[in-house]
């Protein structure tokens, strides 16, 4: 059809046949916009806004003062406190992070057998992550009281020391890890669980006749093919862990981080820089150091997951690359 005859056939549409092609080409872009236009409100624009005030002096009540450049970075990267707060944050996200991963694999792995009720188990590993932070805080709190725990109480039959777990530094990042673990642990199992559900299972049939045990399909089938939603499960664990300010204020409501700030975490720090200091500017610059941290950390889970799926590919094209004679013919 030429060029005329189409604009001729357009032309001769009625208003409501183009009302209705708009329609259909419009309307997918209206159905997403809100989501769009909430996040440029709500998220881009103060993202973007907060690179204008960590540039200046900029006091909560004051208000904006005189251009400083990337002082507020500066000092912020050579600030004691935001390196301590830095290894706090990185060691209470390895504790979480790493045990958290194991558990949801190993128990959405038992979820995905046939046993009984299985949906009463599934929704049942869901309740923690339910119920509210402050209570898992208090809950939390109480079991890791040095002086009247059930923590201390079963070391002191044993003839053991109480752990001194809100003010060392270990103890105490094993306690908030710990609140982490109990409150993410379901939560991530159920994706995982989702993505071994869509595992083919005529492959573990064909796996069982060849001889493959449980732990053999296991690693060689289950793990391979959710990848991906591990990959998921990574990367959004470790931006939580990264970010996480929850469970450290909550575990020592009277501080931030601590009395020596032993627990204290980057967004800590960047609280306390913003509220109790009334420093803005340091606050903002603190949170895009860590909004760089975070995506300097994703792009080297990146790099790894692109490493393990190319070996992958190489593991799998070495058999059909052995099974081809040097002619390109099969053996």
């Amino acid at each position: 059809m030429s060029t005329l005859q189409t604009e001729g056939r357009r032309s001769s549409l009625t208003f409501r046949q183009k009302l209705s092609n708009f329609d259909f080409k419009a309307s997918p872009y209206l159905y997403i916009s809100p989501f769009f236009i909430l996040f440029g409100l709500l998220g881009l624009f103060p993202l973007i806004y907060t690179v204008n005030v960590s540039l200046y002096e900029w006091d909560l009540l004051k208000g904006q003062g005189d251009f400083i450049g990337f002082e507020n970075y500066l000092i912020t990267l050579t600030d004691p406190l935001f390196w301590n707060a830095t290894f706090n944050t990185f060691s209470i996200f390895l504790l979480s992070a790493v045990p958290q991963l194991i558990f949801a694999t190993i128990i959405a792995a038992l979820l995905d057998q046939a046993i009984r009720a299985s949906t009463f188990w599934r929704m049942s590993i869901l309740l923690p992550y339910i119920a509210a932070p402050v209570a898992v805080a208090v809950i939390f709190t109480q079991v890791f009281n040095q002086f009247g725990g059930p923590i201390t109480g079963a070391l002191e039959l044993f003839g053991l020391d109480p752990i001194r777990w809100g003010y060392d530094v270990f103890p105490s990042h094993i306690a908030i890890a710990s609140m982490v673990n109990w409150r993410w642990t379901g939560y991530n199992a159920l994706i995982l669980l989702a993505a071994m559900q869509a595992v083919p299972r005529d492959v573990y049939e064909s796996a069982a006749l060849d001889g493959a045990g449980r732990i053999r399909r296991f690693w060689s089938i289950t793990i391979p093919m959710i990848r991906p939603t591990m990959i998921f499960v990574i990367i959004t664990s470790t931006i939580g862990g990264l970010q996480i300010f929850t469970e450290p204020k909550l575990f020592d409501g009277q501080s931030n981080g601590g009395s020596n700030r032993q627990f204290q975490t980057i967004v800590l720090y960047l609280y306390e820089m913003a509220f109790p200091r009334r420093d803005f500017g340091r606050a903002a610059a603190t949170a895009w150091i860590l909004f760089l941290i975070i995506i300097l950390i994703g792009l080297i889970n990146y790099a790894i997951s692109r490493a393990i799926a190319s070996q992958d590919v190489r593991r799998v094209r070495a058999p059909k690359d052995a099974a081809l004679d040097p002619n390109g013919a099969r053996r």
